[in-house]
């Protein structure tokens, strides 16, 4: 495998590694102490604070950022890919400070099946034997745990099909994390601070601790976005997609060992089956990545995108 290909797929881990163990245990530890607030409230307030990160982040780095001009029609997509975030964001808030961090940890288990199946559908993205077993297994097993709940979970589907379609965007638009992040931000903001300005919820608590809290939801937001975005630029979107089941096994130690939940017996099934398929789709990434270096043929990876930014 050529040198520039596996680093590609080394920093891609790295930052996929980041956002994922973000998301499952610094994001919703730090969303659960603003339960005095609402989750609408929130958004808007992560929203302002996020714009203004992301501005410093990229005049931080500005020689090191991928500029999009000239303008392309698939950067118009960035309006598509900030509704979708703005709506996971909202999704993910009402379940975390409603106590239903298990609906949550469902959701992002169900995702990455969405984004295999977007990969392949619209990416033509080609899965080998073991993986789409792997997934065959790990959808299974997500099937199991709806027949025995009897009931369809609509938070949990909600929230994998936004992120799932907000990834498959992401990777369609193919700016610079830290600029699509910064556009996404600016788009939403006007409606953001309309919705602070009307709201009988305070921007700027006079409490330090509310305060601060609320000011670092602009780097807990936009940190692990960012690398995601960075991830998704390197990644293959089947590897980035069930990489996640990272994050919501995350969520479930949080939501049990932490918060006292209890996990139903219908999903026990569930959680074993998906284990299983991760430990066979790591096997056969492990197995293709020795036999591409063997043979000098190029691994799983997107294409090399050297002018992307260094986080």
């Amino acid at each position: 495998m050529p040198a520039d290909a596996i680093g590609t797929d080394t920093v891609g881990l790295v930052y996929a590694l980041g956002a994922y163990l973000s998301w499952g245990l610094v994001v919703p530890v730090h969303f659960r102490l603003l339960s005095g607030f609402s989750p609408s409230h929130i958004l808007a307030v992560r929203i302002l604070w996020s714009c203004l990160f992301a501005v410093a982040l990229v005049l931080l780095w500005r020689n090191r950022v991928r500029t999009p001009f000239p303008l392309r029609p698939r950067h118009a997509l960035l309006f598509v890919s900030a509704g979708l975030i703005g709506v996971n964001w909202l999704l993910y808030l009402q379940a975390v400070n409603s106590g239903h961090l298990l609906d949550a940890s469902l959701g992002y288990y169900i995702n990455p099946l969405v984004s295999v199946a977007l990969g392949a559908v619209v990416l033509r993205e080609r899965l080998r034997p073991l993986q789409r077993v792997a997934v065959g297994i790990a959808a299974a097993g997500v099937a199991i745990a709806v027949v025995l709940a009897g009931t369809l979970p609509l938070v949990a589907l909600e929230l994998a099909m936004s992120f799932a379609l907000y990834g498959l965007v992401r990777k369609v638009v193919g700016v610079d994390p830290a600029v699509g992040f910064l556009a996404e931000t600016l788009i939403l903001t006007p409606a953001a601070f309309v919705w602070v300005l009307l709201s009988p919820e305070p921007a700027l608590p006079p409490d330090p601790r509310d305060f601060a809290l609320l000011a670092l939801t602009g780097v807990t937001t936009a940190l692990p976005l960012i690398w995601f975005a960075a991830a998704a630029d390197r990644l293959r979107l089947a590897t980035l997609g069930l990489m996640q089941y990272i994050a919501p096994t995350c969520l479930l130690a949080l939501s049990v060992l932490a918060y006292g939940e209890h996990v139903a017996p219908h999903a026990i099934p569930m959680f074993g089956l998906i284990w299983l398929a991760l430990a066979l789709y790591a096997f056969d990434l492990l197995r293709a990545g020795r036999a591409a270096r063997a043979h000098g043929v190029p691994g799983e990876t997107a294409a090399p995108n050297p002018g992307a930014m260094r986080v």
